[in-house]
């Protein structure tokens, strides 16, 4: 039976995570966007932006934005690091459903329509996924990045399995699977992503890719030779740490009522 409660009220069966670092120039008009495509929908739904230690005007921005019917949670993650902040946005989650997406809204936002359907149906785990069949993509890397995604890829998958795209912006998960699995979660660099995704396979939880409409939008910090090292290490100690018999390596969990955590983050409402 539909809650009687005001729909900004009403506890959300969605939660989308958004972490951001010093994003002052992009992030009004990439909420809006999510708060647009967010409205539309049949059920509430709340906004996690999480502040990743910025030291620009970005929670300042995120506090102006006017009211809107979806919410908007402002929290402060002083961790640096993407893996860090989608770590702290996830256990500031209570809803049934959550996730994460990139500020720059790079995949397309029709594509929650898929996600909520299968996440609805019993899948636990739903992924946008550029090599999926049907996805669009419209890129602008060089070769050499080219390659470098090509290497890690494989790398990648032997720590997560056959998942075609670690790395997509776009994922989400039933509550208490990705909160059990975001707990787990040390790494905060850019290989974040790998590891989470294997945190969900050591619980014992599929993962679903879906095709996506992805746009390479200007802004990225990472650079193919400045990072590629640190990132293929990076890979190296997720191996070491998720492989049988490693410290996260413990047996699979039953994914029963589990209690949401906001830890290494202060909150605001916005």
């Amino acid at each position: 039976m539909p809650s009687s409660q005001p729909r900004h009220e009403a506890r959300p069966l969605l939660e989308i995570v958004v972490p951001a670092r010093n994003e002052e120039a992009r992030i009004a008009r990439g909420l809006t966007e999510l708060c647009e495509r967010l409205a539309a929908l049949p059920y509430p739904a709340r906004i996690v932006v999480v502040d990743n230690a910025s030291t620009d005007a970005t929670p300042d921005v995120v506090r102006a934005l006017p009211p809107r019917t979806t919410p908007i949670r402002l929290i402060r993650c002083e961790t640096r690091g993407k893996g860090a902040a989608v770590r702290a946005g996830l256990l500031a989650t209570t809803a049934p459903l959550i996730g994460f997406c990139d500020v720059d809204m790079a995949t397309d936002l029709a594509a929650l329509d898929t996600v909520v359907r299968l996440l609805g149906a019993g899948q636990p785990a739903v992924i946008g996924s550029r090599a999926a069949p049907g996805s669009v993509v419209e890129a602008r890397h060089s070769r050499v990045r080219r390659l470098g995604a090509r290497v890690f890829r494989a790398l990648a998958r032997r720590v997560t399995g056959p998942i075609g795209d670690t790395q997509c912006g776009f994922k989400f998960f039933h509550g208490d699977l990705g909160r059990r699995a975001a707990r787990r979660l040390r790494t905060t660099g850019f290989a974040f992503d790998v590891e989470l995704l294997a945190h969900v396979h050591l619980l014992g939880a599929g993962v679903r890719e879906i095709p996506v409409a992805w746009r390479d939008v200007g802004g990225s910090t990472f650079s193919c030779w400045r990072h590629s090292w640190g990132v293929f290490l990076q890979i190296a100690v997720i191996w070491v740490r998720t492989r049988p018999g490693g410290r996260a390596a413990r047996p699979r969990l039953s994914l029963a009522s589990d209690h949401a955590s906001s830890d290494h983050a202060s909150s605001v409402t916005a």
